[in-house]
């Protein structure tokens, strides 16, 4: 089976396209709403959320740890 190099610019791009969808959207059911826009979606492993592609399931790249987010400072007017 040959398999394609690693390109890690398309997957620094990836990851900052999922991570900046995350910051606009509103809830988790949202992202992933927006992210199927791309042809992408999440999968849930043993070693964090992995960005898989709609097309042919294959994994894009490793998403890092979320940081905890203050929800209130966020919603301040």
């Amino acid at each position: 089976m040959k398999h394609d190099p690693i390109d890690t610019e398309r997957t620094a791009k990836i990851c900052d396209t999922v991570l900046r969808e995350r910051e606009m959207s509103l809830s988790e059911r949202e992202w992933k709403f927006r992210l199927r826009g791309y042809g992408y979606d999440i999968r849930e492993t043993d070693a964090g959320r992995v960005v898989t592609s709609l097309i042919n399931g294959s994994d894009l790249c490793t998403l890092p740890e979320a940081q905890p987010e203050d929800n209130a400072a966020r919603y301040v007017a």
